[in-house]
């Protein structure tokens, strides 16, 4: 019986990569020693697997930096602002890309689906000029040929990769990504022809988007791709890897059917419906590979379960062409439990990390064939039964608290706005506040200190005096670059998941069980076996210390029961739901603690929410409740004057901003600079938000600095859809993996960027406030000749979109789209607001003769083409503006706004070729 891997962790038993990349881009390595680094690994890996009994070994699943990004790398595919032109794609593009460098950003990352895997997104459009740029499948197959082992290369499936694309900047909407089949095929085809002329004898394609929610136009892209390709595949067998999920009805039809296909993959640890589909429709003479070991967990198999399962397939498919695999790439698990030499002995019996699943593998493929090894599934048997058993993994008391959560929606008491009012009275902070989201960069000194006191190396009290000191410089660091609310840089912790953890009963711990998070960036998740409780208050003293350093708002710094469950390898003997009910009531022991200790903004991070949501549609609403519920429950017995943030990152949130705004917290912040600002998309479609929102300014996760110029026109752009009393300025995430040299300045110039707008806010201020109206009439129309850019015109649009919405005007609204190169989304609310404003609203006398003509200006800008009162004007949309300036005249003028000293220019205005009037 034959068994396969689909994929393997690529970081190394101990994270030799991780410290090979390191030192290569910091300059303390070549090329070359990375290359031999790794290659040690690659082989090491191949080796362990054939000598395991694997027949169906992966190729091309190591990465320098991620798979989809290696997928880039071999379509060409690379963005003009790194300068790329024709050749074999070399380190410096592939990590200027991933990483961005001293002169342009990298390119956006995200959730590899619901994991805690990131991938860096490809940039298309019609314009991509794609060719055959890396060679690196091939070149692999070769080097694990070379050591006498024959492997299975594996390649992101072409409609995947699309699919998993965005448009580069610029590209209209409307344009489809899947319309690039015909470009990039080409390419596939002459990679499978090397692959077939190097002797490969498989190939895997890994389509995992076949298990989400696809439209028939997208599964049809599937067969049109692969019916282009069956020629070039004949003569091999190819595999179709799908994971994480089942595979839908009308999917698994498609599926099943690609021509030149003769193997399919299947997750039945998370798609547990794919049994029921294979039972009823796999297609006879084909392989199916089973995916019956968890990739993504760390618990023993139940081999005798999975025996039984394999079974029942092979009575489906057959003896001959039922292969035993694992439900995912293993690159979500830790690498090898035999290097967990303090793990406590029973919790080690319960698991298996990379190298043990290898095992259950062959294990269960030999025992499939008659030949079971007794002693391997008989071990299994007694771990199972122990964990089943074990006292240490139930609490009655914590059940009977989390099952009492039921019948409370526990919100807070008070609506958010009243709620800020009471913490603006006593935080008193600035328009625009600056802050940072938690972590401070983690130096060598401090890893040390650390280091040795788990060790026992230095006692508690040189311990506690080293943290103190750091805390203190990083309190000063703020202070002098004025950062309004503050953050003691957590020196103490060594990752937000595992330090809380590790002070919660229910949880255990492994020296070595790292798993990629993305690039060099690893984690160690905690492993949740039992009932989780909080002994004892676990920030409280740091964060109090912190506060009595500094009169400024010191923010206490907690992870949130939804990301400690995301990023944990979860017990899954109970449902997930009621493990994350039991964190939260943990974590709101500690806020309420944190409150009591004088902290008054406590920050819960859920950077995890979005990526614990499920791949189906359908399965949304359950989880988000549970999901929003859970961090309610942490903080629902504070104050009104206790200010509550809350956190996320590299995720699209877009589809779940209404349950965002759910949670009720008084704060988010939230990554936006890396992914484009679309994030900001929901707020110019109408989305009101009345709580603080502070979407990133810049990207964490790029060593470039970015200047002030840059951060302003950032924040303007948040300013054009967003309440400037709302509005907070920070970046996209904690700055842990940053080196000072570059923190310094980057903050630096942020701060400074915040009190540039306020400076230009305050100066607005008071030109309305004056009744003189040419310095209003020339800010708004300044800004209006600006119009060729994008960017400009969504700060024009900042007054508009604050009006409330209204019907729009009966006007072409594509033709104004298409001056503008602007959304409908965006033009929709410019209307709203000039009909709203100057037809229907009946304007009082307190308004300000600015602020009639300024938002006339706004909403002119929309109406200019149509209007057609260009005459000689720039623009068409500028003569809008100047349109708009008149209208708001006449009402001013009509209304008596500004008193009875004050009058609008009457009558016509010069342009280049003629007057406009009033009635024009």
């Amino acid at each position: 019986m034959a068994s396969h891997i689909v994929g393997y962790p690529r970081m190394g038993p101990k994270r030799e990569l991780k410290f090979a990349l390191e030192s290569f881009w910091d300059g303390k390595s070549s090329a070359e020693d990375l290359k031999k680094v790794s290659a040690d690994l690659r082989s090491d890996i191949w080796k362990q697997m054939s000598s395991a009994g694997i027949k169906y070994i992966p190729s091309n699943t190591f990465a320098y930096y991620d798979q989809v990004l290696d997928t880039t790398a071999m379509l060409g595919a690379v963005p003009p602002r790194y300068g790329y032109t024709s050749g074999e794609i070399g380190f410096d593009v592939y990590f200027s890309m991933a990483r961005g460098n001293a002169s342009v950003p990298a390119m956006e990352m995200t959730k590899w689906f619901d994991t805690n895997y990131h991938y860096i997104v490809p940039e298309l459009g019609p314009e991509v000029k794609f060719s055959y740029a890396s060679h690196k499948a091939v070149n692999e197959y070769k080097e694990a040929k070379a050591l006498g082992v024959e492997t299975v290369p594996v390649l992101v499936g072409p409609v995947s990769y699309l699919l998993l694309s965005k448009l580069a900047k610029g590209v209209d909407k409307s344009f489809d990504l899947l319309s690039l089949l015909p470009k990039i095929l080409p390419i596939y085809k002459e990679v499978i022809a090397e692959l077939k002329g190097a002797g490969a004898t498989w190939i895997q394609f890994d389509e995992p988007l076949f298990v989400m929610d696809l439209e028939g136009n997208k599964l049809q892209a599937f067969s049109g791709a692969y019916d282009e390709l069956e020629s070039t595949l004949s003569g091999l067998n190819v595999l179709v890897e799908t994971y994480f999920a089942d595979v839908p009805a009308e999917a698994f039809k498609t599926l099943t059917s690609l021509k030149g296909v003769t193997a399919f993959g299947f997750d039945l640890i998370r798609g547990g419906k794919n049994l029921d589909l294979i039972k009823s429709s796999f297609p006879k003479g084909k392989y199916l590979f089973a995916g019956v070991v968890d990739g993504r967990n760390i618990w023993a198999n139940d081999l005798a379960a999975s025996l039984i399962t394999l079974q029942t397939l092979e009575g489906v498919v057959g003896k001959d062409k039922l292969v035993v695999s694992t439900s995912c790439s293993l690159l979500h698990t830790a690498v090898d439990l035999i290097n967990e030499t303090k793990l406590d002995d029973e919790i080690k019996s319960w698991l298996a990390f990379a190298a043990q699943k290898v095992d259950e593998v062959d294990a269960l493929a030999k025992a499939l064939a008659g030949q079971t090894n007794e002693a391997f599934f008989s071990a299994n048997a007694s771990a199972l039964s122990s964990r089943r058993s074990s006292p240490r993994v139930t609490n009655e008391s914590v059940q009977k608290a989390a099952a009492d959560l039921k019948g409370s929606d526990h919100r807070r008491a008070t609506e958010v706005s009243a709620r800020l009012d009471a913490q603006q009275k006593k935080l008193n902070l600035p328009l625009l506040p600056t802050t940072t989201i938690g972590s401070f960069p983690q130096t060598v000194e401090l890893r040390r200190v650390r280091r040795e006191y788990k060790a026992k190396k230095i006692s508690e009290e040189d311990y506690v005096k080293a943290i103190k000191a750091e805390i203190k410089s990083v309190v000063d660091l703020q202070e002098d670059l004025d950062i309004d609310v503050l953050v003691h840089g957590e020196p103490e912790r060594n990752d937000m998941v595992e330090y809380f953890g590790e002070q919660l009963s229910g949880f255990a711990f492994t020296a070595n069980g790292w798993v990629q998070s993305y690039g060099s960036r690893c984690v160690k998740p905690p492993i949740i076996y039992g009932d989780v409780s909080r002994p004892k208050p676990m920030t409280v003293f740091w964060s109090s210390t912190a506060q009595s350093m500094t009169k400024r708002p010191m923010k206490g710094m907690l992870t949130g029961p939804v990301t400690i469950l995301n990023w944990s390898f979860v017990r899954n003997d109970q449902p997930r739901h009621e493990t994350c009910y039991q964190i939260a009531l943990a974590i709101k022991d500690e806020v309420e603690d944190l409150e009591k200790g004088g902290i008054g903004v406590i920050q819960i991070d859920e950077a995890a929410l979005r990526e614990g949501l499920p791949l189906r549609k359908a399965e949304h609403s359950f989880y988000l409740d549970w999901a929003v519920h859970s961090f309610r429950i942490t903080n629902c017995g504070v104050q009104d004057s206790t200010q509550i943030h809350t956190h996320m990152c590299y995720s699209n949130f877009n589809d779940i901003i209404h349950s965002i705004i759910d949670m009720d917290a008084d704060v988010i912040t939230i990554e936006n600079s890396r992914s484009d600002e679309k994030l900001l998309s929901v707020f110019r479609e109408g989305v009101k938000y009345g709580a603080g929102i502070g979407p990133g300014v810049y990207d964490i996760h790029s060593p470039r600095i970015p200047s002030t110029e840059e951060i302003a026109d950032r924040t303007n752009k948040m300013l054009a859809v967003l309440e400037k009393n709302i509005l907070w300025v920070n970046p996209d995430c904690g700055l842990k993996t940053r080196k000072y040299t570059e923190v310094k300045p980057a903050l630096k110039n942020m701060v400074d960027a915040a009190k540039l707008i306020r400076s230009q806010l305050s100066s607005a201020k008071n030109n309305d406030g004056t009744n003189e109206t040419g310095s209003a009439f020339r800010l708004e129309t300044r800004a209006a000749f600006r119009l060729e850019t994008r960017a400009a015109f969504r700060l024009e649009t900042r007054a508009a979109s604050r009006l409330e919405t209204g019907e729009p005007l009966p006007i072409r609204d594509q033709d104004i789209a298409d001056t503008h190169r602007i959304e409908i989304g965006e033009l929709n609310r410019l209307k709203r607001g000039f009909d709203h404003h100057i037809i229907n609203r009946r304007v009082d006398h307190e308004t300000t003769p600015s602020e009639v003509v300024g938002t006339s200006v706004i909403a002119g800008l929309g109406i200019g083409p149509v209007c057609r009162a260009a005459r000689g004007v720039r623009s068409a949309a500028v003569a809008g503006a100047l349109g708009g300036f008149v209208v708001g005249a006449v009402v001013a003028d009509e209304q008596g706004i500004g008193g009875g000293g004050y009058r609008f220019p009457q009558g016509r205005f010069r342009t280049a070729r003629g007057p406009i009037s009033c009635k024009d």
